[in-house]
């Protein structure tokens, strides 16, 4: 970074989401805080601007102060941060908002969508041909409205020129530690996420949901199973093939077999792969434990099991997912 201090400009479009512009805003507050305490100069400038200066309201009911309007012309931002919302998605139907918008993106160094934040940018063409991603809940929305930018269903965030689309709400965080790893370095990144008490880099893509949660969201009287669920989840090196938890539920294998793919919209042995996938993504991050120690522990008949399943559902391998992914403080084994 230069000399001066880099200037951040967050623009909201109400109803805003709040923590769309409250993450990244610690984020860089933090870093300066940081900074200062090192005794450097605060390295960023964050200022927030809206549809008009004044009051912005938030999806929380809470209202912000915006500093300035997107329309003003002195705003000269390094780095522009659209963050998303309802307003967001509405306004990228009001042309005027979207022409001053591109206005303003042109006159940014760096500009970056959070979560629906990326229905505004599209809106302004940049993304055209390009990939982008948004909050998962709003992909097929986002493709119908904006068919020649490629939507990527798994990244939390990625670049296409000067622009940047981060996934949904607090993908936000993890994007905006990355800009401060660009800018001042990984050492100031990881003081920054562990003083928010969040990861430098989340294990996973926007698969960013652990197996549980998503297939909570997605199933359907899945009751049945509950216990069941929470059995395997402590017991992933017992035999867990489709005879042996339907037995457990007093099922015919067959019987079994499709109302938890009902329930659960998953397979029973796909989600058994993904419960220990998730397990071992946990213990890479998290411990120093050898990769061939974590398969043991996570029920894979092998390091190599693991390895094709890593390869297979993540598109990476078990060690440079840990290189990627591990914790600044992982316990001894």
């Amino acid at each position: 970074m230069s000399g001066r201090q880099h200037r951040i400009l967050l623009v909201g479009f109400p109803p805003a989401q709040m923590l769309d512009i409250s993450g990244p805003l610690d984020v860089f507050t933090i870093a300066n805080e940081l900074s200062e305490a090192m005794g450097r100069r605060a390295p960023y400038d964050i200022s927030l601007a809206g549809p008009a200066a004044g009051m912005l309201m938030t999806t929380s009911g809470v209202a912000l102060q915006a500093a300035f309007s997107l329309f003003d012309v002195t705003l000269r931002p390094d780095t522009l941060l659209i963050c998303g919302g309802r307003g967001a998605r509405i306004s990228s139907r009001d042309a005027r908002l979207v022409n001053a918008l591109a206005t303003l993106c042109d006159r940014a160094d760096r500009v970056c969508s959070i979560c629906t934040g990326a229905f505004l940018l599209a809106a302004t063409g940049a993304l055209d041909g390009h990939r982008a991603t948004t909050h998962w809940a709003h992909f097929d929305e986002f493709s119908a409205q904006f068919p020649r930018v490629e939507i990527d269903r798994d990244a939390l965030f990625l670049s296409a020129g000067k622009c940047y689309t981060s996934a949904g709400i607090t993908a936000g965080i993890d994007f905006c530690l990355s800009l401060v790893e660009r800018d001042l370095g990984r050492a100031l990144a990881l003081l920054v996420a562990r003083e928010l008490v969040v990861f430098m880099k989340r294990p996973g893509g926007q698969s960013q949901f652990s197996t549980l949660l998503m297939h909570d969201a997605t199933g359907e009287d899945k009751a049945p199973f509950d216990q069941l669920i929470r059995w395997m989840t402590e017991h992933l090196t017992d035999d867990l093939s489709v005879d042996a938890l339907a037995g457990r539920v007093a099922m015919s294998p067959r019987n079994f077999a499709r109302r938890f793919s009902s329930a659960l919209q998953i397979a029973p042995g796909k989600y058994v792969q993904m419960l220990r996938l998730d397990a071992a993504r946990r213990l890479l991050t998290e411990s120093t434990l050898s990769v061939t120690l974590i398969a043991d522990r996570c029920g894979f008949q092998s390091a190599e099991t693991m390895r094709i399943g890593f390869q297979r559902c993540l598109n990476t391998s078990p060690s440079d997912f840990r290189a990627r992914f591990q914790s600044i403080d992982c316990p001894a084994p």
